[in-house]
């Protein structure tokens, strides 16, 4: 009696240790100690940006600890109450311990995302640009859709966006956007849709209605901090400025204070038209293209490290990651997990999550 729940209970002991270990609890500990003892100091808040980057990692690091601190201390207490059943020979402890089981698994499956997200940038803000493929309207109003559909996911995380650039298609959609997200983890979370989203469908522009294939571009960058150092040379830089084409104001569309900055380098461009200054306009830019080359740069390194082993990567740059079908038939599916859903306007309508956990928990 008791056999299966005490040898569920000693898998679920064993997953919480190597997490644990995985996730460093001890160190992130000691670090919240440190955050702790900062934060009270009296100039603690005389710079206003460090002081909130200080307390979201603050808030990252206790949710880590307190979570699985909470899961330990529950396995714990189902052990001795196993114990006690087992003496008693008490069948509604049984069901009881059964009935907690389930929740104790999906709570470690919860911090298994956690140790996904514990690489050097996940915990930032993103950066997140959509661009239309080949195709014209179509393409364009595919990588609309898109826009919709990443902004509906951040607003269900309660992530805060904001759109810094916006170029409307000549019909209809989008040519590009990019936007950028702030919230926990966000990168972390984002940067499982980095790569090519292909849409089947019939096309509402055809007069023939035949179906089309279209594909829209994804790319995510982590926000860096000021004191990442990123060389950029200005001889390098191409600069324009042109009128604001979105939303932002009688001022913005009146005047050239939208800013398209292009890395020569490298081919990588940039914009941004959401401010009502050009100087603001080129800070927010040339942020962006640091955190582009930067990114840019880290893969690089990720390549060679792959050529040198052998590995052969399952993403890369220009890959398809995804597949958006709506007819002759309706489903999503993922091409890197086989994860996959018939219900497509809900996906559309932002219930990506299932998706994103499906990839982040692939790749352990």
């Amino acid at each position: 009696m008791f056999r299966e729940e005490k040898d569920a209970l000693v898998a679920l002991e064993e997953k919480a240790r190597e997490l644990w270990r995985y996730l460093d609890v001890d160190s992130k500990k000691e670090r919240i100690a440190e955050l702790e003892a900062e934060i009270a100091r009296p100039e603690f808040w005389n710079d206003a940006e460090r002081a909130q980057e200080r307390l979201r990692e603050r808030t990252g690091l206790q949710k880590v600890v307190d979570s699985l601190d909470d899961i330990v201390q529950r396995i714990e207490d189902l052990k001795v109450l196993v114990d006690l059943g087992e003496e008693s020979q008490d069948e509604d402890v049984r069901a009881e311990v059964a009935e907690a089981l389930p929740a104790l698994e999906a709570d470690l499956r919860g911090m298994e995302l956690a140790r996904m997200l514990s690489g050097p940038h996940d915990q930032r803000n993103a950066i997140f640009s959509i661009n239309a493929g080949a195709g014209g309207t179509e393409a364009q109003d595919w990588a609309e859709m898109l826009l919709r559909m990443y902004l509906r996911y951040c607003e269900r995380k309660g992530w805060r966006t904001e759109i810094t650039d916006y170029q409307p298609g000549e019909e209809a959609g989008i040519k590009g956007a990019t936007f950028t997200v702030e919230g926990e983890c966000a990168y972390g979370y984002l940067r499982a849709e980095m790569g090519i989203h292909r849409l089947v469908r019939i096309s509402p522009y055809d007069s023939s209605a035949r179906r089309h294939t279209s594909f829209s571009s994804v790319f995510v960058f982590p926000e860096l901090d000021e004191d990442i150092e990123i060389d950029i040379d200005e001889k390098d830089l191409k600069v324009d400025t042109y009128r604001s084409s979105g939303a932002g104001g009688q001022h913005v569309n009146k005047t050239d204070s939208a800013i398209r900055i292009t890395h020569i380098p490298t081919g990588i461009v940039v914009a941004c038209q959401n401010e009502r200054s050009q100087h603001k306009n080129r800070a927010t830019a040339l942020k962006q293209l640091k955190a582009r080359l930067y990114e840019l740069e880290a893969r690089k390194k990720e390549e060679e490290a792959a050529a040198i082993s052998g590995e052969k990567k399952d993403i890369g740059w220009g890959s398809q990651i995804r597949s958006y079908v709506l007819h002759p038939y309706r489903m999503v599916k993922d091409h890197r997990t086989g994860h996959e859903v018939g219900n497509t306007e809900a996906v559309l309508g932002g219930d990506i999550e299932d998706f994103i956990e499906a990839y982040l928990l692939s790749r352990s």
